[in-house]
C-alpha cells in the first residue's frame, strides 16, 4: 500500500470506527491524539518516541502513522537513522524488516516532497 492509499484508507476506516465505535473507543482516540501534543515533551520528541516504539511492536501501520507525523514536525533523514538505530537496539533483529519497509516509506515520502505532494495527514 502506498501512502497515498494508507492515508485514504485510514481516514475512511477511523471515521467508520468513530461512527460506530463505544464511547470506550472514542476515548482511547482522544487519548492517542492527546498524548502527543506538547508538553514538557515537545511534539517532534514524542513522535521520534511513538516512532520507536512502533518499530519494536513491529506496526507497519503505525510506523508509517508516525513517520509522515515526524516529516510534518521535520525530522532529518539523518534523525530517521539514528532513531531507527534505537529500535534495532531495543527490538533487535526482528525490526530488520520492519526497517527496510521503513526506508522504502520514507524514500517515498521524499520522493513526494520533490514531486511537491503534501505528505500531511
Amino acid at each position: 500500500m502506498n501512502l497515498e492509499e494508507f492515508k485514504k484508507f485510514r481516514e475512511k476506516m477511523n471515521e467508520k470506527i468513530l461512527e460506530n465505535g463505544t464511547l470506550n473507543t472514542k476515548r482511547f482516540f482522544n487519548l492517542d491524539t492527546n498524548v502527543y501534543k506538547k508538553g514538557v515533551l515537545d511534539e517532534k520528541t514524542k513522535e521520534l518516541l511513538g516512532l520507536v516504539a512502533s518499530m519494536v511492536l513491529r506496526c507497519d501501520d503505525c510506523i508509517t502513522y508516525h513517520m509522515i507525523r515526524c516529516v510534518e514536525h521535520g525530522v532529518s533523514d539523518e534523525e530517521f537513522f539514528e532513531v531507527f538505530d534505537v529500535a534495532l537496539i531495543v527490538g533487535g533483529s526482528i525490526v530488520i524488516p520492519h526497517l527496510r519497509r521503513a526506508v522504502n516509506t520514507l524514500h517515498e515520502i521524499r520522493e513526494m516532497q520533490k514531486d511537491g505532494k503534501s505528505v500531511s495527514l
